[in-house]
This record gives C-alpha cells, structure tokens and sequence, in this order.
C-alpha cells in the first residue's frame, strides 16, 4: 500500500486500476474486471456483495483493495460515497462529455447504440438463470392478478408489459405511484408483484417490494446485478446487464426479456 494512500480522485481510481489491472493474478483480475466494470456499486454495496459479484472470496477483495492503495473496502468506498449521485452523471453531463469526444453526430450516434444494444442482447443469455426464468414464469402464470412497478428508466418496460399482458388477455395492474398514491391494498393474496428496477435502485419499488414479501406475495424482478437489494428481499431475480455508451444505456435487452417473460406467461395461464 502507498504510504500516501489511495487514489484521491475517481480519475485517479481509474488510472490507478488500469496501471495494475494488467499483472494481477486471476482471482485479483477477477476484482478488477467487476469493478471496472461496475464502478457505481461501490458507495452501495457491502465487501461481501462486491466479492460476491467478482467471485471471489471477501479476503480477495480486501487485498484488491490494498493493491489499489486503501487500507481496505471503507476507505475505498468512502472515495465513492463522496463523489455518488445516484450512480450516473446527469444527462447534461453526459452530453458534454460526448461533445467533447466529438462522438455525437447521428449516424455515429446509431452505429454506437446499436453496437451497445447488440451485446446487451448477446450478454442476456449470460445473465438470465433458466431455472429463476421458469419460476417466474410460473409465479406469474399462476397468479390471480399480476402487479407492475417500474418507475423513472424502468417505467417503459413496466408500461410495456402492462399492456402485453392487457393484449394477452392476463389480469394486470400498472403501479405508477402517481400522487405517491402506490395502491399497495390492491395487492391481495394470490397475486404476484413483477417489480423493475436498476441502479440507483428506485426506493418507492423497494418499499413495495419489502412490503408485499413481509405478506407472503411472491415477487419476480428484472433487475440489473447479483448484488441488486432485490436479491436480499427474496425476490425471484431476471438480471440483465445493458453496456453504455457515453453513460447512456439503451433498454434493448431489458425489453428483449420483457416481451420474452410476457409471452411466457400468456402461453403458461390456463385457458379460462
């Protein structure tokens, strides 16, 4: 560990970490990797949740961490707790920074998305677990009435499947939480709460979710990552990954699992 310390600045994190990435062993790679690619975990996560999500034991991560210059996991995560605003920059932000990159004309733009969206696809037969896919399937087919929250990012893919499900002919109800008005008494036994949620993970769909599960309802949520809060609340979990650009993430894969899930459940319900 430097006796100055760790990296002052994120830029100076991500210096540091793309200066030793390339001679860690593999379980230290392994930290890296996930890391790297999931900065915004940091200031929310326990060690615990971030090895969980390298694979690694929490021991591993302690000393990635050391090698990036901290003492341990506090120190490295309070660096990211007093540079985090909710996860991403503002769009404004995110603008600017592709002005600068002079990456924004449209047919670039297109090209870039469309890149992103295809290994969003790709990634999505990595991250969805067949046997979490067939339960919540099942949970869903079975329930008397299905519940949708997504709320802010999430709400095109609730909407969405609000009214696949309307199509389908399958009882649904879209939460929108409109004059903070959840409609959680609605919800009754023999339902089921289809939840939608990324990082920063919206509170109000948390609150559901711990509300209903406290009641026996069973839960199934499409989400971004293993170390999602949904996870601890028993939820049946859907992970998808979506790559960015420019701090900009496209719904492809979240929709191409939606449509997937939706048309499951039709197929799945009894004819009534």
């Amino acid at each position: 560990m430097s006796d100055a310390g760790g990296p002052q600045t994120i830029k100076a994190f991500e210096d540091r970490l793309l200066e030793v990435s390339g001679a860690l062993p593999k379980r230290l790679k392994q930290c890296a990797d996930y890391v790297a690619a999931n900065k915004d975990r940091i200031a929310v996560s326990t060690v615990a949740e971030m090895a969980e999500g390298a694979g690694v034991q929490p021991s591993a991560f302690m000393r990635f961490c050391q090698i990036m210059g901290f003492s341990g996991f506090s120190e490295m995560q309070k660096l990211f707790r007093e540079n985090f605003v909710g996860g991403w920059p503002d769009y404004s932000t995110r603008l600017q920074h592709l002005r600068e990159k002079a990456e924004g004309s449209p047919s670039a733009l297109l090209a870039e998305f469309v890149e992103a969206g295809r290994m969003s696809l790709e990634n999505l037969v990595q991250t969805v677990d067949p046997q979490a896919l067939e339960a919540a399937v099942q949970q869903l087919a079975d329930a008397r009435m299905i519940h949708i929250i997504g709320l802010r990012r999430s709400f095109p893919v609730a909407s969405y499947m609000a009214y696949a499900f309307e199509k389908m002919g399958v009882p649904a109800m879209l939460h929108s939480v409109v004059g903070r008005l959840d409609n959680h008494h609605a919800i009754r036994p023999g339902d089921a709460l289809l939840a939608v949620t990324f990082s920063p993970y919206s509170a109000e769909t948390l609150e559901l979710v711990d509300e209903v599960r406290a009641r026996g309802v069973p839960v199934v949520a499409v989400t971004d990552t293993v170390v999602s809060p949904l996870r601890r609340m028993g939820a049946t979990l859907l992970s998808v990954s979506e790559v960015d650009f420019g701090a900009f993430r496209s719904l492809s894969a979240t929709l191409c699992l939606a449509i997937a899930l939706s048309v499951a459940v039709g197929t799945a319900r009894p004819d009534e």
